[in-house]
């Protein structure tokens, strides 16, 4: 048997190709969009990719299944549980709980596993010449190490009333059927830790149902349904605005994006007339670069492993938009735009044209220390901002701080005053440098970061 990872670190999504070497053939198991990196892995290993498998509709992501079946003439195998909202909507083998579909010697053994959605699925892979034992799960949004996926993005995200309640409850009862399972049995989950769809997952890739027994939360509950659902749904993080989008595009036909596009670099001309036309302009160097010399109106989304999801909390899925970025990062940045699709991303201009173009419109500032705050708290009528999450504003905040999450922050200008000064601050600076472009672009000029933030705050 032939078995890889592929692990997207932005949005903390794993995907896998399992292929029998004795057939030649290959599976993919929750593709994410770019998925050239799939055919580069089946042509190295002289495999062709005749199965596509999802384990649910995706919120967090914009599957690939359906640009790599269009490449590769593979079939897309999908889950046809749930009720009529939770059916995809575009051609594919049905799955039910208990089929079987075979791969060469491997078989994958579909098991209905509701809770983190109506229709969820899991597979149970056999390698029959090694073992008439099942060896591997792959639990996509049901299990992951050391947590289990939330029930509420339904009603969070996709706006669908009165489904978290149920939803928690279906995990429960599903968690019931993996309790049972043989303790050998690997577990290769669809997220790790960083991704949205849980609370408390673990960095590590993988697990076994035996060690989950013992280290996993939600299996140390499973004698009380009521206590079990108030766990569950307790403290989850906010769900990023783009979760809604992707679940519809997820199930219904759309355009397919079959190779990553080419960006073009702006010139001074081109750039002028996008920025007099308002499109949206995003700088994506990190906020001590951009705090030396930004552009007014621009957005400071720094280009690291959170990229996608700030992205995908204030863009929307109908005006284009254009970057700011080094030429050596814009293949990296497409490639994570359109995991979420982002596809109108027209065009970018470097630091450097930056500068040319508009150096004496550029503006600075300076973020402030510990010391600072505690004086202009003492001293002054000033307004105190934590843009951190909720869950988070619980554990330990500023005494006489507000919460304002940053990625509704844009919703909740009016909670912010124009005539006090207003510091802002997060953990450790990076949601907060977001946050401070944000309210400069909505005409705020009586903001402070405080770039230290908590973590300064509490050492």
């Amino acid at each position: 048997m032939f078995f890889e990872l592929v692990y997207d670190k932005s949005l903390a999504q794993a995907s896998y190709v399992i292929g029998c070497q004795a057939g030649g053939i290959a599976a993919v198991i929750d593709p994410k969009r770019d998925v050239d990196t799939y055919l580069k892995v089946a042509e190295a290993n002289n495999l062709k990719i005749t199965h596509i498998l999802e384990t649910h509709i995706h919120a967090d992501f914009l599957s690939g299944s359906r640009e790599l079946a269009a490449l590769t003439g593979a079939e897309l195998y999908l889950s046809d549980e749930g009720d009529e909202n939770w059916k995809y909507e575009f051609p594919h083998k049905k799955l039910k709980h208990g089929d079987i579909i075979k791969l060469g010697n491997i078989t994958f053994e579909a098991l209905h596993t509701p809770g983190h959605t109506p229709e969820h699925l899991s597979f149970l892979l056999t390698d029959k010449p090694a073992s008439k034992e099942p060896v591997m799960l792959f639990t996509g949004d049901f299990v992951f190490v050391g947590d289990v996926g939330r029930p509420d993005l339904l009603e969070q995200a996709a706006g669908i009333k009165g489904t978290q309640e149920l939803g928690a409850g279906q995990m429960f009862d599903s968690l019931q059927d993996f309790n049972k399972m043989p303790e050998f049995i690997q577990v290769w989950p669809g997220h790790g830790a960083g991704s949205a769809c849980g609370k408390a997952l673990g960095a590590v890739p993988m697990t076994t149902v035996g060690y989950e027994k013992i280290r996993n939360w939600a299996l140390q509950m499973l004698n009380d349904k009521a206590a079990f659902s108030k766990e569950l749904l307790a403290d989850q993080p906010e769900p990023p605005k783009y979760f809604a989008m992707m679940k519809k595009l997820n199930k219904v036909e759309r355009n397919l994006l079959t190779e990553v596009p080419s960006i073009p670099n702006l010139s001074e001309s081109e750039f002028l007339k996008a920025k007099e036309n308002g499109l949206a302009i995003i700088d994506t160097r990190p906020w001590k670069q951009y705090a030396d010399g930004f552009l007014k109106g621009t957005l400071n989304i720094t280009n690291n492993n959170s990229f996608s999801t700030w992205m995908g909390w204030y863009m929307d899925y109908e005006s284009d938009f254009i970057l700011i970025a080094e030429e050596n990062e814009v293949e990296d940045l497409t490639r994570k735009l359109i995991r979420i699709g982002l596809d109108n991303f027209i065009g970018y201009l470097t630091p450097a044209q930056l500068i040319h173009f508009e150096g004496e419109n550029l503006q600075t500032y300076s973020p402030v220390d510990k010391e600072t705050v505690k004086a202009k708290l003492a001293n002054e009528d000033v307004q105190l901002i934590d843009v951190r999450g909720k869950s988070e504003f619980k554990n330990g905040h500023i005494d006489g701080a507000e919460n304002l999450f940053v990625g509704k922050l844009n919703q909740n200008l009016d909670k912010i005053s124009k005539e006090k000064e207003v510091i802002i601050h997060c953990q450790s600076g990076a949601r907060a440098a977001i946050a401070y472009s944000l309210l400069v672009a909505n005409g705020f000029d009586n903001i402070v970061n405080y770039s230290g933030g908590w973590a300064d705050w509490t050492s």
